[in-house]
């Protein structure tokens, strides 16, 4: 009886360890691709998301625009370094295997002075034991922010 209590909860334990890593490693990715965009590196934001990403902004007038992550990369890299500053707050993040969400509510700020709010929401996939993101749609308003 002690026996399977002790190899149920290292089992337990085992698993939140896994889920714990699972969630930093996610987080990680995520705040790569914020600090690139601060630092106006184009390559290292490139490098957080998978090959066939996609990226897509819902407007205001709630139209969806598409954006190719290497033009929205080189014009990251146009930009004054520490101008583009994306505050984010990790709410919820849900990992089944190679696949993830992250839904993080931001405000986001240019060259210190606030410019608009909404919600980021990541899909993600483990490619080669790395975390990329797959697929990324924010929304975004100057009104109603937190």
């Amino acid at each position: 009886m002690k026996k399977g209590l002790f190899f149920l909860l290292l089992s337990i334990w085992i698993g939140n360890a896994h889920a714990q890593q699972a969630e930093d490693s996610i987080k990680a990715v995520i705040n790569q691709l914020f600090a690139a965009m601060k630092n106006s590196d184009a390559n290292s934001l490139q490098r957080c998301f998978a090959d066939s990403a996609i990226l897509q902004t819902i407007t205001a007038s709630g139209k969806i625009r598409n954006e190719d992550v290497a033009e929205f990369a080189k014009q990251v890299a146009t930009l004054p370094k520490d101008s583009a500053d994306e505050r984010i707050v990790f709410e919820t993040i849900k990992v089944d295997d190679a696949l993830a969400v992250a839904w993080t509510p931001y405000q986001f700020y240019y060259a210190g002075k606030f410019s608009h709010c909404g919600v980021d929401s990541f899909q993600l996939v483990r490619v080669n034991g790395v975390w990329k993101i797959q697929y990324l749609i924010d929304t975004r308003r100057r009104k109603g922010c937190l």
